[in-house]
């Protein structure tokens, strides 16, 4: 029986998702297809993907917005759910994405592409406050209208159109434990540097001290992470020290450099 909607392709970018990848994939399964594109998974990932249905590809790690792109590209259908290895479409969300689609199929809406929020689990809890709930993200879009940015980290989904929001929530358990989110911190941290200097943003003493503070006071404050308890606090703490290893590696070849310069100068004199 034809759908009485756009088909939808559901895209999964992996390296070694193994132990999450099966649920975002069931997640998922009303989709007409699943794709999955592996940059070099060296445990079962393509076995888990292909053994739920799954069209894998591999390509080799061009970035997150590109690799995103290029899995896009390669999709069967115009119409794209972007999920997470680690991620998984609620029911209640999956019932809305079809929903949207039905309306945009029968003309009585012009939507390219929706946002929805994305609620994580994190330390025993789901996280409500500090910016990480609601985190409205672009997640599915009509691909005719629409591409991947593509900075080192932070990338997003712009649409050429009006994009609609849904209510219901994408989950979210990319983090096993604390040690999990600082490792993914320093990675983040040294992409977001490339980023600054990419963009020539000046290394900055002053930014390295109150950009800190400032995301402290922005996440535990104004976005209200207090109301989490200790995981708020947690989650806080981690993300000014993200942000202070930010500006602290983009500052780090001028002090490298000047510390080279000293030495020299001992060394002639």
């Amino acid at each position: 029986m034809p759908v009485s909607r756009p088909p939808v392709t559901a895209t999964i970018i992996t390296l070694n998702e193994g132990k999450t990848l099966a649920r975002a994939i069931q997640s998922v399964a009303w989709a007409e297809e699943i794709l999955v594109v592996d940059s070099g998974s060296t445990d079962d990932t393509i076995e888990i993907a292909k053994k739920h249905g799954a069209r894998v590809l591999s390509n080799p790690w061009p970035g997150y917005g590109q690799q995103k792109n290029f899995a896009q590209k390669n999709a069967k259908h115009d119409w794209i759910l972007n999920v997470d290895g680690d991620e998984a479409v609620s029911p209640a969300l999956s019932v809305e994405i079809r929903a949207a689609l039905e309306a945009v199929a029968a003309g009585r809406s012009e939507f390219k592409g929706f946002r929805f929020p994305r609620k994580n689990f994190y330390i025993g809890r789901w996280i409500r406050f500090g910016g990480w709930y609601p985190n409205f993200l672009v997640r599915l879009a009509d691909r005719r209208a629409a591409q991947w940015t593509e900075p080192h980290v932070h990338e997003s989904l712009e649409v050429r159109g009006p994009v609609g929001t849904l209510s219901q929530p994408l989950l979210n358990d990319s983090f096993d434990s604390i040690e999990c989110q600082i490792h993914t911190n320093l990675r983040f941290a040294c992409l977001g540097a490339e980023d600054l200097r990419r963009k020539k943003v000046k290394p900055s003493r002053i930014k390295l001290i109150l950009k800190p503070l400032g995301k402290f006071v922005e996440t535990y404050v104004l976005k209200r992470g207090f109301l989490d308890g200790l995981a708020g606090f947690i989650i806080s703490i981690n993300a000014a020290h993200s942000m202070f290893l930010k500006y602290a590696y983009l500052l780090e070849p001028e002090l490298a450099e000047r510390q080279l310069d000293k030495e020299l100068g001992k060394s002639i004199e």
